[in-house]
């Protein structure tokens, strides 16, 4: 489809190919126009069909490319306005973005929430919090690591906390400040304790003294727990045991109300000034007998949200270190042929579509997540794959053709496998929105948009480059100075002159530019090599070396995201984690056990369904029996002792204002509505709560116990929110890994038109899958949501390296498994290893980061890339050559140039030069009819101009390959080609004796 002027060349020969009704049958007009006249095949599949399309749309690339290229520009301007809206769209909290969606804790908080509202500012309560709180901690470890419980440091601790307790903000009238105690939950009219042993102390360090031989542990005065205050316990052995002697830390928490909005905003501008003045405040008490962690409620928060703003500085040595790679990957030594502007530019169109991409979905008000923020390193890496493609499709053709031929031929040869990679890769991203993690959604959202970008921009942007290149390649002209070179060697002239300013050099013999030396490597030395009978026998053991080791990794797979890696490695938090996990996991969280329905409590068969319930999760191996608290059991003993009847309905809500004196906060696990109980809730502790599997069996097993209950009961506790992930994680994976493979394999049999090769390409995923998931394990990477977000790419990068070569393998015109191997490697071998190594350099700059979800990223998606890459390059190639069904694809490639020799096409014995004799035709204004119309070379029946009207309008080509392997199709070409010849004789452009 080239650029011709009406009343140039080519509209005359089209004037001069005549009127009459067999003519316009037989010659549209070049360029886009109406589909050829003979009808499609039943093998004319798919495949075949985007690529004649393909090879249309390249054609008008080459012939205007600076429509496509100021287009693309301006539709990537316009939509990058998008990122106007990115601060309101930003959408970082934990809670939503990391924990599932509809996630049963969620609706057991809000029926906790219903029934037990909170008022912290009257009856605070920090065992019947329903949500985390607003607070601030402290943990104080010994400096000599032997015991905290010393007037020495009691007397640091009690300065520190005043030093907390008037720290102040503003308040809500001009000059007033707001400190701890007019912010602070109350009981009982006065702030909660930071501490029960601060309190007992009373201000007086002398006091403890005393004290120590009254401090029980865990239970302090018969009512105060003290596993949450006091950590690294050594108790009394003997008679004692509960008595203790030693602790190496202690705990102080400092709750804010929030149960008001009012309250809530002040107790946030405390929290913030407490983060902002603290670490000043610890290094102005100079602790010597004490050192100091801090934490807020805000803490977690705060400190995933600056993890973005870390990881944007790396931006930039990704792009620089991908230009940087694809520029030299596409560097020659001939100064005409080298490929440096079209690099920088292919690198320049993925940048585009994450301006465009990211634009747009800001302008649809999806929200930006942390995780978002890998995209753009990924689709850096990524988005180059389709442009090293092109550029060996480009390097396949003629360079003696028009630049619209060659970019026609880019086009039809590229079609499949860029159309492959961005189906899959965008497809896996967009079943990865059926998950039920908010920050998975959007980060397959955005990705997968960006990649349909990606593609847009590489077929207009990057081909309207690729043809602007082209006809300065066809100028001859230098690559940086753009001036005309001669095209031969100039003997007169120095070595680094004939470097420098000589180029445009071609391989005569094959048509093609000068072969690239790693192409040569892989047919010469890696293809050859790889098919040995040895070589293979290796390959098999290792790759059952490898699939075993896989296996093993799964089975040791741990599930959960871990909290601590919100945060940067050199966030203060990281201390206080550590600590909180060496001196204070001995107790987990106190579990709140809620029957949800209104029961006659007063009937004793039901009091003791509801006590065989209690035992039953007493009886846990996660459970501490005797730290429980129940209201019922103490209503038994309280009305056995006072001789009180609570066998009649009347009576046991009667007699419950007994109850409430001795115990007043029972009134608050007691919701009355109407005279009736609507529910109610007891308390039990779980102890050696301390990995995410013990996390993950405490959920299960304590929910499977009250699902067995005779009575409607429910079990719940802050933390339950972040335990959910235990349950949707492992089947989310599975979901979208059987989905999309599933897909992939649909879009193999669409684009690979043989089963047994579609099933290699779906297996080589499956492998692969198999592969990073193992190997996580052995890198510490948890299953979690952010690497659920890797595996599903796993799924999309898997098929791109073993699709390419398979399909390659399918194509290949050779006659031996071994050598189709051969040629498949030889074809794209380097595009793939360039597409490995751009994606892994693009991702690559993660590994530095200091925060787990981008390291995490880096090490999955190296994983992914160094199996996918294995696994094109030597497990499929040698898996495929032992399999020669795969060779008899409706996709094979038949050389036209060799078609005369089949018995079945053209006759060779009627003329072995039936071809030959229109080579040197001369047409009526003295040009080469052939090589302007028909035939460059004997035995090459293909037209210039697509859908011209000749052959090469109802024949898909490939390079100098038609798709051929019937004697039907082969019948209808001979068909085809002896009207051709016919029109010719009739209209006088050919010798008339020839056939």
């Amino acid at each position: 489809m080239g650029p011709e002027e009406p009343g140039g060349k080519a509209g005359t020969q089209q004037q001069r190919r005549g009127s009459g009704k067999m003519g316009s049958e037989l010659d549209p007009e070049p360029g886009p126009g109406p589909e050829p006249t003979i009808s499609p095949h039943p093998h004319d599949n798919f495949a075949l069909f985007l690529s004649r399309r393909f090879a249309r749309l390249g054609g008008l690339v080459g012939a205007h490319p600076w429509p496509f290229l100021l287009l693309s520009l301006l539709l990537s301007g316009g939509l990058g306005a998008g990122f106007l809206f990115l601060p309101q769209r930003q959408a970082n909290d934990i809670e939503e973005q990391f924990t599932p969606l509809g996630g049963p804790a969620k609706s057991e908080r809000r029926f906790a929430q219903e029934h037990f509202p909170t008022r912290d500012s009257e009856r605070f309560s920090g065992q019947r919090l329903l949500t985390e709180g607003a607070f601030a901690c402290l943990i104080a470890v010994s400096a000599s690591g032997n015991n905290i419980l010393t007037a020495g440091a009691f007397v640091e601790l009690l300065r520190l906390d005043g030093a907390v307790q008037s720290l102040a903000v503003p308040g809500g009238d001009p000059g007033t400040q707001l400190s701890y105690p007019d912010l602070c939950v109350r009981s009982n009219g006065s702030c909660s304790s930071p501490n029960p042993l601060l309190a007992a102390v009373q201000g007086e360090p002398a006091r403890l003294e005393p004290l120590l031989s009254q401090l029980t542990y865990p239970v302090f005065r018969s009512s105060v727990f003290m596993g949450t205050f006091l950590g690294g316990v050594q108790l009394a052995s003997g008679a004692g045991a509960s008595r203790v002697q030693a602790a190496k830390a202690l705990r102080l928490v400092y709750y804010l109300r929030e149960d008001e909005a009012a309250d809530r905003e002040r107790s946030l501008q405390w929290l913030e000034n407490f983060l902002r003045r603290i670490p000043a405040e610890l290094e102005a008490l100079n602790l010597t007998s004490v050192q100091v962690a801090y934490f807020t409620s805000v803490s977690r928060q705060e400190e995933f949200e600056g993890n973005t703003r870390k990881v944007i500085p790396l931006f930039s040595i990704t792009y620089f270190l991908t230009i940087t790679f694809s520029i030299i990957s596409c560097l020659r030594v001939d100064c005409v042929r080298n490929k440096v502007w079209v690099a920088a530019f292919g690198v320049l169109s993925s940048g585009l579509a994450v301006l465009s991409s990211f634009g747009l979905l800001l302008f649809c008000g999806v929200p930006f997540v942390v995780t978002v923020a890998n995209a753009p390193f990924l689709i850096l890496g990524v988005g180059v794959d389709d442009m090293f493609i092109m550029i060996s499709s480009w390097q396949q053709t003629n360079p003696e053709n028009k630049v619209e031929k060659r970019m026609a031929e880019t086009y039809a040869e590229a079609a499949v496998s860029i159309t492959i990679t961005t189906l899959t890769d965008v497809l896996a991203f967009y079943i990865g929105i059926m998950t039920s993690f908010q920050s998975v959604k959007s980060f397959c959202l955005y990705t997968g948009t960006a990649f349909i970008f990606c593609y847009l921009y590489n077929i207009t942007f990057f081909g309207a480059v690729l043809a602007l290149n082209g006809r300065r390649e066809e100028g001859n002209r230098h690559w940086l100075i753009c001036t005309k070179v001669k095209d031969s060697v100039q003997p007169h002239r120095s070595c680094l002159y004939n470097m420098c300013c000589v180029g445009g050099f071609s391989d005569k013999s094959s048509g093609r530019e000068d072969e690239h030396p790693m192409n040569k490597f892989f047919r010469k030395y890696y293809g050859p090599f790889l098919t040995k009978i040895w070589t293979k026998v290796f390959v098999v053991l290792l790759y059952g070396g490898f699939l075993a080791t896989s296996i093993y990794g799964c089975t040791q797979m741990k599930e959960g995201i871990d909290l601590r890696n919100l945060a940067s490695d050199d966030s203060y938090v990281i201390q206080y984690y550590d600590w909180e996990d060496e001196y204070f996991s001995e107790y987990g969280p106190r579990i709140m056990v809620t029957i949800t329905e209104n029961v006659p409590y007063w009937n004793l068969s039901i009091r003791n369904d509801i006590e065989n319930c209690m035992e039953s999760l007493e009886n846990n191996s996660y459970v501490d029996k005797s730290l429980s608290e129940s209201w019922l059991r103490m209503y038994e003993n309280v009305a056995r002792i006072g001789s009180l009847n609570i066998d009649t309905k009347a009576f046991f809500m009667g007699n419950l204002s007994e109850l409430y004196k001795l115990f007043p906060e029972f009134e608050w696990d007691i919701d009355i509505r109407y005279k009736e109980i609507a529910a109610s809730r007891f308390f039990i502790q779980t102890v050696n709560v301390t990995t995410a599997v013990d996390e993950k069996n405490l959920l299960h097993q304590l929910r499977d116990l009250a699902k067995d209950c005779k009575i409607p009961v429910m079990v719940y506790h802050p933390a339950f929110i972040y335990y959910d992930q235990y349950i949707v994680i492992v089947p989310n994976t599975i979901q979208n890994v059987g989905i999309a493979a599933g897909v992939m394999l649909c879009i193999s049999l669409l684009l690979i038109p043989n089963l047994l090769c579609s099933l290699w390409v779906t297996f080589a995923i499956a492998s692969v899958i198999v592969g990073v998931t193992g190997f996580m394990t052995y890198w510490d990477v948890n299953l979690d949501s952010i690497s659920m977000i890797n595996l599903v790419i796993c799924i999309g990068f898997s098929v791109d390296f073993s699709a390419h070569i398979s399909y390659a393998f399918v194509s290949s015109e050779k006659s031996t498994m071994n050598e189709k191997a051969v040629d498949a490697l030889y074809l794209l071998g380097y595009p793939v290893i360039q597409g490995a190594i751009s994606t892994i350099l693009g991702v690559i700059v993660l590994s530095a980061a200091q925060a787990y979800i981008f390291r995490t990223f880096f090490k999955i998606m190296f994983l992914v890339i160094l199996f996918g890459a294995v696994h094109g390059l030597v497990f499929i190639p040698v898996f495929l050559t032992f399999f020669g069904i795969c060779g008899r694809s409706a996709n094979k490639r038949v050389n036209i140039k060799t078609i005369g020799e089949d018995s079945n096409s053209f006759s060779y014995t009627q003329n072995p030069n039936n071809v030959r004799c229109y080579e040197n035709q001369i047409d009526s204004i003295g040009d080469s009819f052939l090589k302007d119309n028909i035939i460059r070379q004997p035995n090459d029946i293909r037209m210039e101009k697509p859908n011209s009207g000749y052959l090469y309008s109802n024949f898909f080509p490939v390079s100098q390959n038609h798709d051929s392997n019937s004697f039907l199709y082969q019948n209808n070409a001979v068909m085809v080609y002896k009207k051709q010849i016919k029109q010719l004789h009739y209209e006088g452009k050919i010798n008339p004796d020839c056939p």
